[in-house]
């Protein structure tokens, strides 16, 4: 199958965790034969924002760990139909400008004989639902949600039928535990600080407790203003600036454990959506305690996989249980990479995607759409 996904970027992982997914997807499905071609906006945000971070040896981890992927950039002005050519599925991400986004539903209007979906990986439909409503999805078959919470507001916006659940995953061909355990110390964070609206959480799940616990702490990340920086430094912690996403194994190989704290979002009106490192840590083997979140879907097996603390008090213990009991941690990190491995690899992705696009069966030139 000839497929076309429209991403952002797939070049630069800068503020992009798209990025970390797709090229798990897009690496499964040419294994699989599939004839994959990646769109980009030349100059976009997250690459010019890598650049101007990294330089142009910021991407050699991409393209050493990635060679068998590559993507097309594409001026404003660039033909639609151009861009799409002869794809017989086309999936767009909705970090893309919504004139592009209408433009490829009125081709499959005007009778596109391909089948096109829209890829949904954030929580604008409730934090900002304005922002995804300016998207023209009318020419849409249907939607790619990255969780069941996210789905439920496709359906009650009308697309009851026609919402799929689709989660981010770990790509294991890139994500897996150490060939040669090292010495490992203290924790690892990577995360970007955003716009501050996990501040205290952060605060109170990770600073205080890794200080208290007495591990030191690593953190990787952007967007990181000076008092950000000033409050890892009143709490310990180091701060290490931007990482490739590509050497995000080797960095957590050298730390004991990782914490999870999730957006407010995700912790609140759209429970059930863990970030996409939770799969990259779990699959790297890494043991994880996370903040307050509800496993909504069922998609680990919580006090198994990894510990869930209630409060900063709880978060404390089990850090120092993880520091002071190697058992502990070998179990934490067979069990999380079980549940990886059985469940949530690139490999089921594909699975999941080539059997919506089957569902939908061959594109049908007359619809009604909503």
């Amino acid at each position: 199958m000839k497929i076309a996904y429209f991403t952002h970027s797939l070049l630069s992982c800068w503020n992009h965790g798209n990025a970390h997914f797709l090229r798990g997807v897009l690496r499964e499905l040419i294994a699989r034969g599939h004839d994959v071609r990646t769109l980009e906006p030349e100059g976009n945000w997250s690459l010019a924002n890598l650049l101007a971070d990294g330089g142009e040896a910021g991407l050699e981890p991409y393209r050493t760990a990635y060679p068998d992927l590559s993507s097309d950039s594409f001026s404003p002005g660039t033909d639609p139909a151009e861009l799409v050519g002869d794809a017989e599925l086309v999936i767009v991400h909705e970090w893309n400008d919504p004139a592009l986004v209408a433009a490829i539903g009125d081709l499959r209007k005007r009778g596109g004989r391909f089948t096109l979906l829209f890829h949904d990986t954030h929580h604008r439909a409730v934090s900002d639902p304005d922002a995804i409503r300016a998207f023209d999805l009318s020419g849409y078959d249907g939607v790619l949600a990255f969780g069941e919470t996210l789905s439920e507001v496709y359906r009650h916006w009308g697309w009851e039928g026609r919402v799929w659940t689709w989660h981010e995953a770990a790509d294991t061909r890139h994500f897996h535990p150490p060939v040669h355990e090292g010495a490992r110390e203290g924790l690892v964070w990577i995360g970007n600080w955003g716009d501050g609206e996990r501040t205290q959480e952060l605060e109170d799940f990770l600073f205080r407790p890794a200080n208290a616990a007495g591990l030191p702490l690593d953190i990787y990340g952007v967007r990181y203003p000076d008092e950000a920086k000033a409050m890892l430094a009143s709490h310990g912690a180091r701060y290490r600036g931007w990482a490739p996403n590509a050497k995000a194994p080797e960095i957590f190989a050298q730390h004991l454990a990782t914490v999870h704290v999730p957006r407010r979002y995700y912790a609140t009106i759209l429970p059930g959506i863990p970030t996409i490192r939770v799969f990259e840590a779990l699959a790297c083997g890494l043991p994880l305690v996370s903040a307050p979140w509800e496993d909504a879907e069922g998609l680990f097996r919580p006090g198994t996989d990894y510990l869930v603390a209630r409060d900063g008090a709880e978060m404390t213990r089990h850090l120092t249980a993880l520091r002071n009991d190697p058992d502990l941690r070998a179990s934490l990190a067979a069990a999380g990479l079980e549940t990886i491995r059985a469940r949530h690899t690139c490999a089921h992705r594909v699975d999941e995607l080539l059997a919506v696009v089957a569902s939908l069966g061959a594109p049908q030139v007359e619809r009604n759409v909503a």
